[in-house]
């Protein structure tokens, strides 16, 4: 596959998502993971469960984020330059937010025309609960992974993402510490990488 085909194929799945994309980042992890992880097979599962992990402790939108660190992968490890790395994150974030921006832009110019319309308040309530499902999708997906074997039929089999014990005490206490203790979420991610270090 050439280094052109690679980056147009990347720069379209990444447009489609962006366009097709309702409810924000999270919502579009799944998306993201289906192509490349599953459709592509660009990087692994447990390349993408680490690159968002990443992806959320970074400032910005996770979504965006998530499309950075994935079109740098894919191209670095097509070609091994970090260059043309560089130019793989360009292109997918691009890609990722052309199409948000476009619609944003229409959706804010008609907003004050038809936010009395019922159609608009039908959509609004058709889309709301689609977004709780992406978003619950993505957590799904983080939590488990999903291989196929060969053969006919194929075999579904789905393990934990997780790799130990240890990484289900650390999101027990994560949670803990967020809900109930109200613990600054920089804190905990602090706590987190201090742990990880330790008990990895």
């Amino acid at each position: 596959m050439s280094t052109i085909y690679l980056i147009l194929q990347l720069a379209w799945t990444f447009f489609v998502i962006g366009a097709f994309t309702i409810g924000g980042g999270y919502a579009m992890l799944s998306l993201i993971q289906n192509q490349v992880v599953t459709e592509h097979a660009w990087i692994s599962e447990s390349a993408f469960t680490d690159i968002v992990a990443v992806s959320q402790m970074t400032p910005g939108p996770i979504g965006i984020n998530s499309a950075t660190y994935v079109g740098y992968n894919v191209l670095l490890n097509a070609t091994g330059s970090q260059f043309l790395g560089i130019c793989g994150s360009l292109t997918a974030t691009l890609a990722l937010m052309i199409p948000s921006f476009v619609i944003m832009l229409l959706i804010v110019r008609f907003y004050e025309k038809f936010r009395t319309s019922k159609l608009y308040a039908g959509t609004m309530g058709w889309l709301k609960p689609t977004v709780v499902g992406l978003i619950g999708a993505a957590a799904v997906i983080l939590i488990i992974k999903t291989t196929w074997t060969g053969g006919v039929p194929s075999v579904q089999v789905v393990s934990e993402n997780f790799p130990d014990w240890k990484s289900w005490v650390l999101l027990g206490g994560a949670f803990v510490a967020g809900f109930w203790g109200k613990v600054n979420p920089i804190y905990i991610i602090l706590a987190g990488a201090v742990a990880g270090l330790l008990l990895y």
